[in-house]
C-alpha cells in the first residue's frame, strides 16, 4: 500500500505541464490535461478543486477557461502539493505495543513506558526527513528535469496540442471542441 494517493502522482503530473519552456505558467483545461495524460477526468476534477482550495492553481472562466499556476513555479513545493491533495498523513501509527508484553502481565514496568516509543520516535523522524525532501523540491525543480530528460522538441510540443485544444473549442458552437462534435 501506498503512503500517498494516486490524486498525488497525477496532480504532480499535471502541474508540470502547467509549467512552460521557460518556467512561466501556462494554462490548460482539466479535461485537456486528463486526455494529455489518460487519466479519469473525474478524480482529475476533485485534485483541481483541492489545488485551487489550498491555492496552487487558478481558474479563469470562459470557454478558453482553463488553470494556470497561482503562484510561480519555483514557490511550489511537492510538499505543498501532497498535502493539498492528500492532507497531512502520517506514516506511522503506534498502537503502544511496547506495554502489552506478556512476561508484565498486565502491568508493565515504568521503564518499559516512559518517554517516546524508541520505534515511534524513529518512524516521525523518517518522516521528518521525508517531509524535508518533499519541501525542497519545487515544481520548477521537476520540470527542469524532465526538460533535461526529454527531446528540445516535447515542451513545445506539449504547448502546441494544447493552445490547438482551446483553439478548437472557441472556434466551435458553444465551446465544444470539433472533435466532439457527432456526425
Amino acid at each position: 500500500m501506498s503512503l500517498y494517493s494516486a490524486g498525488v502522482e497525477y496532480g504532480i503530473h499535471c502541474l508540470l505541464f502547467l509549467v512552460g519552456n521557460r518556467g512561466e505558467t501556462r494554462e490548460a483545461s482539466v479535461r485537456d490535461l486528463a486526455e494529455l495524460q489518460g487519466v479519469p477526468l473525474d478524480y482529475l476534477a476533485k485534485i483541481f478543486t483541492r489545488l485551487a482550495k489550498a491555492k496552487l492553481v487558478s481558474a479563469t472562466e470562459g470557454v478558453r477557461g482553463g488553470f494556470s499556476l497561482a503562484r510561480p513555479a519555483d514557490e511550489i513545493t511537492l510538499l505543498d502539493i501532497v498535502n493539498a491533495i492528500d492532507g497531512r498523513k502520517n506514516i506511522f501509527e503506534c498502537r503502544d505495543i511496547r506495554g502489552r508484553c506478556a512476561l508484565f502481565e498486565g502491568n508493565p514496568p515504568e521503564w518499559a513506558i516512559e518517554g517516546t516509543c524508541s520505534i515511534h520516535g524513529a518512524m516521525m523522524t523518517a518522516q521528518k526527513r521525508m517531509e524535508e525532501a518533499l519541501a525542497q523540491q519545487t515544481i520548477l525543480d521537476i520540470a527542469r528535469k524532465v526538460g533535461r530528460k526529454a527531446p528540445a522538441e516535447f515542451g513545445q510540443q506539449v504547448e502546441n496540442w494544447i493552445t490547438d485544444r482551446r483553439d478548437r473549442k472557441s472556434a466551435s458552437p458553444q465551446g465544444i471542441p470539433l472533435t466532439d462534435i457527432s456526425n
